[in-house]
């Protein structure tokens, strides 16, 4: 008999625990966001697209300057073949070799500017988003704010997304520094 209550009790306890976590996890506030939307659609994400986008095509029109350079010195190479020595041609081959490896060289190093530059507008955006998240989190007193863009989310109510109210905030915030 005494186990039966030991063990009637133990289901009681464990019950009324269980209980009380479901009412806790219900009373728990999740929120949503998108940070790349963010970056993208407010005012600071804009005009750092905007400069990014200047660098972008100044880059471009250097790269297309040297591509027309290396396609007509393949051109005049392979047009002189039939009149060059051997020695004379494979000396032109390996002119034309070096400045297409500095062609490539180029691109990859405009490429990579622009990745590194890229990285330093996100970074320099990051922590005032954050601040303000942070911010709107403590206020409508969410315990959890998810970036949907970076972490997989199979499923999230849209009423939670925070992400137009972000941008919001951060372009009045963006506005007051200018």
């Amino acid at each position: 008999m005494k186990k039966n209550e030991l063990l009637v009790s133990m289901i009681f306890v464990i019950m009324s625990l269980f209980l009380c976590g479901t009412c806790a996890f219900a009373a728990e506030k999740t929120g949503f966001v998108d940070m790349r939307e963010i970056m993208l659609k407010s005012d600071a994400g804009k005009k750092a697209a905007e400069d990014f986008g200047k660098l972008y095509e100044k880059d471009k029109s250097a790269i297309q300057k040297r591509e027309a350079e290396m396609r007509k010195l393949k051109e005049d190479l392979e047009k002189q073949r039939s009149v060059l020595t051997e020695s004379a041609w494979k000396e032109k081959e390996a002119e034309y070799q070096k400045k297409f490896r500095d062609y490539q060289l180029l691109v990859k190093d405009s490429n990579d500017e622009l990745q590194t530059r890229d990285q330093e507008l996100s970074k320099k955006l990051l922590p005032d988003i954050l601040k303000i998240i942070h911010t709107i989190g403590d206020k409508e007193k969410y315990t959890l704010i998810i970036d949907v863009g970076s972490i997989p989310v199979a499923y999230f109510a849209k009423e939670n997304v925070l992400t137009e109210k972000v941008i919001e905030e951060f372009n009045k915030t963006f506005k007051s520094k200018n």
